[in-house]
């Protein structure tokens, strides 16, 4: 009797969407999908003694005395660390006073670095402060495997001809 016929529209259709990127409620879907790793934090009002080791992502806004081994380590304009850094990805707007040995380091303009720097790849920003050493990692050499010569081949297929 007072039946409404559905609209084909923008509306209709962002709403079959959305039911359709909506979790299904099988726990087999949900462990294929990867979880979202949050990054840690440590806020401008802490200051912490000691070391600090994980495998995911830090963002020190605080001060830290001690060394730090992360994946990824974000170092904020207020943050402060005083002791050796490891991680993939060092990214530096406040002070490190210690070494840093990492695949990708960057600088930024309100860097103050003072220890020696370990990288595969390194940036700086114009203002960023740095003393130490910068060295490039040493890959070791790919073992080089020695190929004969043809001439060589030659002469050795004609003798076992022979």
């Amino acid at each position: 009797m007072f039946s409404k016929q559905a609209k084909s529209g923008p509306k209709a259709s962002s709403r079959a969407e959305t039911a359709a990127s909506l979790p299904s409620g099988n726990p087999a879907d949900a462990a294929r999908r990867p979880t979202p790793k949050a990054a840690s934090l440590l806020s401008a009002d802490l200051t912490i003694e000691g070391c600090i080791e994980g495998e995911g992502e830090l963002q020190l806004d605080g001060i830290l005395r001690g060394d730090v081994r992360v994946a990824r380590l974000s170092v904020g304009e207020t943050g402060h660390v005083e002791g050796c850094v490891q991680a993939d990805l060092v990214e530096v707007r406040g002070r490190i006073v210690g070494s840093i040995i990492a695949k990708q380091v960057r600088l930024y303009g309100t860097a103050y670095v003072d220890g020696d720097i370990t990288h595969e790849q390194l940036s700086m920003e114009s203002g960023a402060f740095f003393q130490g050493r910068s060295l490039k990692f040493q890959r070791p050499p790919s073992p080089i495997q020695p190929t004969p010569e043809p001439e060589v081949l030659a002469i050795a297929a004609a003798s076992v001809e022979a």
